[in-house]
């Protein structure tokens, strides 16, 4: 029976694009202020080649069980967090039994004595110092994650669990096989993996770990010294296909900060992105004055690099959300907004206009009283990034229905 219902899923799901999206959407609950109607994908150049073809290989994958798809999400605080990107993931994976194609990448925020995204815990012992790409420390290479730490402290070591914090009945769950940590050093770094301590083998930007077993734990200690470590991230990986979603969050990061990351390429080439969410942009308008020329450059030189990376990875700008500023809806959010539709015609890129969604200027206080927003009116509770999570889920679904109603075929990529 299992093995025949099993069969059965590609055929329900296509039925179920085909015909109503809403059987694959989320509720998203009944507020005044959410512009639900306005909740979709748009392509202001009136046409994106690249978002099509990351919607037939979702389609290839999720329906025809076939393929490998790999997103990416890169932001600041609103990603570091973690909650957005986990509602969009847990979202993805129930599309279909074992879809999970692996973790992804992820860092060890408690050596940098900041908060660790909510789906996985890390931790640390020894010393650490660390750097951010929003004033790098004396130079430090950066790469993809925007973060490093660094030790010279033989006792010292860190650890990721994959285990997501207030997690749901359906929250998926995550083992690897396989490791890579990135990074530079003149000592290395060993995994220890229960009573075994294993060595990995340099690859050039860092040290790449086949394990003997799956696992959802793993604790790195480093030897080699006197000398020191400098770890830029950690990718976790299984050997099958599947969808693998990544966070790149840096709290209080900005289009700018990103391009502080020497190493960006040369990581976003591990990460080898179908689609670069890029939700970076709520700091840029912090700031006295908002320079859209300025914001535009700096978006440009991150699409270029990905874009490098694969010339054909889909790009999907999330314009900011509203906030406020100095006690006063922050207007800059309207000029930032105009913005990211140039960036999406420029590119022939997709644009998914939150700020319009919420509800426009001055709705982030709704937010609040909703108790979705905290207080400074720039951050969303728990509750508030689900809804973002499960808005954008739906704005995707929305797209793929619609995708398949228009008749492109779907069957080859």
């Amino acid at each position: 029976m299992r093995k025949f219902f099993l069969i059965l899923i590609p055929f329900v799901l296509s039925a179920a694009l085909s015909a109503d999206a809403q059987t694959l959407h989320r509720r998203i609950p009944q507020y005044s202020f959410i512009r639900e109607d306005h909740n979709r994908i748009q392509t202001p150049s009136g046409k994106s080649p690249d978002y099509e073809l990351f919607l037939r290989k979702l389609d290839t994958l999720v329906v025809r069980r076939s393929g490998d798809v790999r997103i990416v999400h890169v932001g600041g605080s609103h990603v570091q967090g973690g909650v957005w990107t986990q509602q969009l993931r847990r979202n993805l994976l129930s599309l279909r039994y074992g879809l999970d194609g692996g973790r992804g990448m992820v860092f060890p925020f408690a050596a940098a004595s900041t908060n660790t995204p909510m789906g996985y815990v890390s931790t640390c012992s020894g010393t650490w110092s660390f750097s951010r790409c929003l004033k790098p420390q004396d130079g430090t290479p950066l790469g993809v994650t925007g973060m490093a730490v660094e030790t010279s402290d033989s006792t010292a070591s860190i650890g990721i669990e994959l285990y997501e914090r207030d997690a749901r009945e359906w929250s998926p769950g995550f083992t690897f096989k396989s490791m890579e940590v990135l990074g530079y050093g003149t000592s290395r770094p060993v995994a220890v993996l229960g009573r075994d301590t294993l060595d990995g083998v340099f690859t050039g930007r860092g040290y790449h770990f086949d394990l003997p077993h799956y696992t959802d734990w793993i604790k790195l200690s480093f030897k080699d010294f006197p000398g020191s470590w400098t770890l830029t991230g950690i990718y976790l990986d299984r050997p099958q296909n599947g969808l693998t979603i990544s966070e790149i969050g840096v709290n209080g990061a900005s289009t700018g900060s990103f391009l502080n990351c020497r190493d960006f390429e040369m990581d976003m080439r591990l990460l080898n992105p179908d689609l670069v969410i890029f939700s970076i942009g709520i700091n840029d308008i912090q700031g006295p004055e908002f320079n859209a020329d300025r914001f535009i450059r700096n978006y440009s030189s991150l699409v270029k690099a990905v874009k490098r990376v694969n010339p054909r990875c889909a790009i999907l700008f999330t314009s900011n959300s509203d906030s406020y500023s100095h006690h006063s809806p922050n207007r800059q959010g309207v000029d930032s907004e105009l913005a990211f539709a140039r960036l999406a015609t420029m590119y022939d890129a997709a644009f998914w206009d939150l700020f319009d969604i919420m509800g426009g200027l001055g709705s982030i206080a709704s937010w609040e009283s909703a108790g979705l927003a905290k207080a400074d009116k720039i951050h969303f509770t728990p509750a508030g990034y689900d809804i973002l999570g499960d808005l954008l889920f739906n704005a995707l679904m929305e797209s793929w229905r619609q995708q398949r109603k228009d008749g492109i075929s779907l069957s080859h990529i």
